[in-house]
C-alpha cells in the first residue's frame, strides 16, 4: 500500500525536434514510488486524496497506471505544476501545492489507506508536497497502528513528519544528507557525521536505515552494520527521483519476503537507473536486475582506522 495524500498533475513542455510537445502525468512522492514498484512486477494500492478540476484530470490518469486507486474525493484544489524543458533543463514555470486536507478529509483518508495497509506486507508512507498540506501526527498513528499489527512501515521523510514516524518505530527509513542537516541531525555531510546520525535514527525507531548523498555512495545501517552502496556509475538525464525510486525498490522487495539486504541493492540499483531516463519512477525490470548485481554493500568498518568505530557511534546515540 502506498499512501499518497496530495499527488500532483505534471505538465512539462518539452522540444525533442521541430515541433513542442506537451505531457501531462500524474505526480508527485507516492505516485513515484508507487510506479517503480509496479515496475518490479508488485501490485500496489494506491490511497490518496482529489479535488477540484486537478483532481478530475489526475484520477483517470493515476488509473490508467496500472495501481489500484482507492479515493477520497476532498472539497479544495489537488496540486499541479507546469515545467517546461525546451531548453534541455527544467525551468519551473508555475507550482501550485494546492489546500491543507480538512479535518473530516483526513479522517476518511486515514480509514481508507489504514484498511488497505493492513491487509498489505508493506506500506509506503510518502511525504505530502509541503508539510503543512498533511499533520505530522497522522504519520505518527498511522506508523503505529500499521506497525502494532503486522505491517512493515517504509519512509522517505523528513522535519516534523520524519519525527513522527520515529516516534511509533518504522521498518526501513531512506533520507539524504541534505535532509539530515537540514533538520539539524548532522553537523555536515563528512561521513563520520553521518554515521552517528545513522545510529541516531536507529536508536530513535528506524529498524534500517539509508542515508543518500547525491553523487557519493549511500551509507546504509543494516543489523547494526553501516555499509557502503557501491555501484557503477552512470550518466543522468534527470538527477530527480533517483532517491523515491531507491525507496519503492526497498518496499517491493521486502513485499515478495526478500532480505534487506537485497532490498537496499535493488533499490541502488533502482534509483541509479531512474536517473538515466526523463520519467520518474519509472524503469525496466529486467534492466534494474542485471544492474542489481553490480551493487556492492561495503562494511564501512573497513575504511580508515582513525574513525570513530560503530560500537563508540551507537554509544552516542544511546547517550542522545
Amino acid at each position: 500500500m502506498v499512501f499518497a495524500p496530495t499527488p500532483r498533475l505534471t505538465v512539462t513542455v518539452d522540444q525533442p525536434s521541430e515541433a513542442p510537445e506537451l505531457h501531462l502525468h500524474p505526480g508527485g512522492q507516492g505516485v513515484w514510488q508507487a510506479r517503480m514498484v509496479l515496475s518490479l512486477g508488485v501490485d500496489v494500492v494506491l490511497c490518496t486524496a482529489l479535488g477540484g478540476e486537478i483532481g478530475q484530470v489526475l484520477e483517470p490518469l493515476l488509473a490508467s497506471e496500472g495501481v489500484d486507486l482507492k479515493v477520497v474525493v476532498r472539497d479544495s484544489d489537488s496540486g499541479g505544476y507546469v515545467h517546461d524543458r525546451r531548453e534541455g533543463s527544467r525551468q519551473e514555470i508555475v507550482d501550485v501545492p494546492g489546500q491543507p486536507l480538512s479535518r473530516h478529509e483526513l479522517d476518511e483518508l486515514y480509514n481508507l489507506a489504514l484498511g488497505e495497509g493492513l491487509r498489505a506486507a508493506v506500506s509506503v508512507l510518502s511525504g505530502p508536497n509541503e508539510p503543512s498540506l498533511v499533520p505530522a501526527d497522522l504519520y505518527r498513528r498511522f506508523a503505529a497502528d500499521l506497525g502494532a499489527n503486522g505491517s512493515r512501515v517504509v519512509v522517505d521523510l523528513c522535519g516534523e513528519h520524519l519525527d513522527a514516524v520515529l516516534d511509533s518505530g518504522v521498518f526501513f527509513l531512506k533520507v539524504s544528507h541534505e535532509e539530515l542537516i537540514a533538520d539539524g541531525r548532522a553537523d555536515g555531510d563528512e561521513e563520520e557525521q553521518l554515521t552517528r546520525a545513522l545510529y541516531d535514527l536507529h536508536a530513535g525507531g528506524a529498524e534500517n536505515v539509508v542515508v543518500s548523498r547525491a553523487d557519493k555512495p549511500a551509507l546504509a545501517l543494516v543489523d547494526g552494520e553501516v555499509f557502503e552502496v557501491e555501484m557503477p556509475r552512470l550518466e543522468a538525464a534527470d538527477p530527480r527521483g533517483a532517491g523515491d525510486s531507491m525507496t519503492a525498490g526497498v518496499a517491493a522487495v521486502v513485499a515478495r519476503g526478500g532480505d534487506v539486504r537485497t532490498a537496499i541493492r535493488t533499490g541502488a540499483a533502482a534509483g541509479a537507473l531512474n536517473v538515466t531516463r526523463h520519467g520518474l519512477g519509472t524503469g525496466r525490470l529486467d534492466s534494474i536486475t542485471g544492474l542489481v548485481e553490480r551493487v556492492r554493500l561495503v562494511p564501512a568498518g573497513s575504511r580508515p582506522q582513525e574513525r570513530t568505530s560503530p560500537d563508540e557511534l551507537a554509544d552516542r546515540a544511546a547517550e542522545r
